[in-house]
C-alpha cells in the first residue's frame, strides 16, 4: 500500500506547478490532496471520485487548481496556477475506501510523504 507524491519544488508568484501521486497496491473510492504549512493544521485542497471523477476544491483554490486521474497509470494529479505565496505548504496524496467525498483529514485511510512546495520570489 504505497502514494508517492512528486512535482514539488520551488516556483515564483503566479507561476504553475503540477503535482503527482502514485498509487499502488491498495483500493479506494477517492482520492485528493491536503496541504499542510509550517505551524497550520493539515488542510483539504481537493478530491476526485477514483470512478466518475465527481470532484471538489476548497474555496481557497477554486478556479486556481485543478485535481484529474489517470486510472490506467494509477496516478492523481494536481494542476496549479497563479500561485500565491500562501500556497506554500508540504502537499499530501491521500486515499479513502468510504463512498463519499469527505473534507476530514481523519476520513482518509492512506497518505503519501509529501512534496513541499514553495511559492517566492
Amino acid at each position: 500500500v504505497q502514494l508517492v507524491e512528486s512535482g514539488g519544488g520551488l516556483v515564483q508568484p503566479g507561476g504553475s506547478l503540477r503535482l503527482s501521486c502514485a498509487a499502488s497496491g491498495l483500493t479506494f473510492s477517492s482520492i485528493g490532496w491536503f496541504r499542510q504549512a509550517p505551524g497550520k493544521e493539515r488542510e483539504f485542497v481537493a478530491v476526485i471520485k477514483w470512478i466518475g471523477g465527481n470532484t471538489y476544491y476548497a474555496d481557497s483554490v477554486k478556479g486556481r487548481f485543478s485535481i484529474s486521474r489517470d486510472n490506467a497509470k494509477n496516478t492523481l494529479y494536481l494542476q496549479m496556477n497563479s500561485l500565491k505565496p500562501e500556497d506554500t505548504a508540504v502537499y499530501y496524496c491521500a486515499a479513502r475506501v468510504g463512498p463519499l467525498l469527505v473534507v476530514t483529514t481523519t476520513r482518509y485511510d492512506y497518505w503519501g510523504q509529501g512534496t513541499q512546495v514553495t511559492v517566492s520570489s
